[in-house]
């Protein structure tokens, strides 16, 4: 499976959370409910959800994940390691 840059995926998650602060202090502002849908949107097709809260959610996993392995197999003192069925 493809997965998204972690760069793209954190900006457009922090674009994410910035609309939503923005619609959580103006609930009735129809500009910036609509960038917020338009950044909800495209972080559901970043990470393949049908939500924007799931969306939200799974890039947060996805870049924490990734710190949080290579931090792991730096102390074990291990390379990469290649799941089965993968290619080389």
């Amino acid at each position: 499976m493809l997965l998204p840059a972690k760069a793209e995926v954190a900006r457009h998650l922090e674009r994410y959370r910035a609309w939503e602060r923005l619609l959580l202090a103006a609930p009735a502002d129809h500009v910036v409910r609509g960038n917020f849908e338009n950044t909800g949107y495209t972080l559901c097709v970043l990470m393949g959800k049908r939500c924007a809260r799931e969306a939200a959610d799974a890039a947060e996993h996805y870049l924490r994940g990734a710190s949080s392995v290579a931090r792991a197999r730096g102390s074990q003192g291990r390379g990469p390691s290649r799941a089965a069925g993968t290619c080389p």
